[in-house]
């Protein structure tokens, strides 16, 4: 396996980073057995079977179009937005059924909070932004709200860049910090769930570096899902790798074995780049 990922793994024994989770005795947060999902007329996952760990990172790596994001938008239930999808199988969130009839699906978005590729920051101000999830269930008292506003800014590193801008438009943010602001506004709803489709891609190394190191801070609170096409990113993040192929889960475990001693060859061939 290349130098590159023995280094990133050596740098994070050193600082740390791979021991914030009790990865050996981490409770499933998520459940997932024999899981098919079909777009109207294609099917686009296959028999998908894999546990996320409370409070830890799964990367999710794989081509395009492999069904990543797919499978990550299963988990708070947003493919049911698609007209005639279908899903089969068994998901469970702490124990209970993510599909039941009797779900009630305000709950769970607000418990399985999403951060997308491209930040979406509403053309509202900063403050409105991340009060639009407390404001949405009934929250007015004003000192609650603040609080609500400073809190979440500093999960999401980003109190100090804007804490005398908080009644200005998201809109004049830069890439980066309005990234960070969506992730502050996921957090304002008290999420136990963080997905995260790609949230770095469009940002430069800089903003990059903020949001893996937020991730890194925010794993201690949260359990955190991220699709990303970067084999480093996903080195430096996270705790445990799926890699998909083609609709099917190929492999998953702790990133270390993955990316340094993974059992499929086509696992292997995929994080050194012979193909993808």
């Amino acid at each position: 396996m290349s130098r590159l990922f023995s280094d990133i793994f050596s740098q994070r024994t050193v600082d740390g980073r791979s021991s914030s989770t009790n990865l050996a005795t981490a409770k499933p947060k998520f459940h997932c057995e024999k899981v098919n999902f079909w777009y109207p007329g294609k099917q686009a996952l296959w028999d998908i079977d894999l546990t996320i760990s409370e409070k830890s990172v799964l990367a999710l790596i794989g081509p395009s179009g492999c069904g990543k994001s797919t499978f990550l938008r299963l988990l708070n239930r947003m493919n049911d937005l698609i007209d005639g999808c279908r899903v089969e199988g068994q998901i469970h969130l702490d124990g209970t059924d993510l599909y039941s009839p009797t779900r009630n699906m305000v709950d769970l978005r607000r418990r399985v909070g999403m951060v997308f590729q491209k930040s979406n920051p509403f053309p509202k101000s900063v403050y409105e932004n991340v009060v639009y999830g407390p404001r949405v269930a009934g929250v007015r008292d004003r000192a609650r709200l603040d609080f609500t506003v400073e809190k979440c800014l500093k999960q999401a590193a980003l109190w100090d860049e804007v804490k005398d801008r908080l009644q200005s438009s998201a809109l004049e943010l830069s890439g980066g910090q309005q990234q960070r602001l969506c992730i502050a506004r996921s957090l304002a709803t008290d999420p136990q769930v963080l997905l995260m489709d790609e949230p770095a891609s469009a940002l430069d190394p800089k903003s990059t570096a903020k949001i893996e190191d937020l991730i890194d801070e925010l794993k201690k609170q949260y359990t955190i899902v991220i699709v990303t096409h970067n084999m480093q990113q996903a080195a430096r993040v996270s705790d445990f790798t799926a890699f998909f192929y083609e609709g099917r889960l190929v492999e998953s475990g702790l990133t270390q074995q993955i990316f340094t001693k993974p059992t499929k060859k086509q696992t292997e061939d995929y994080i050194t780049g012979r193909f993808g």
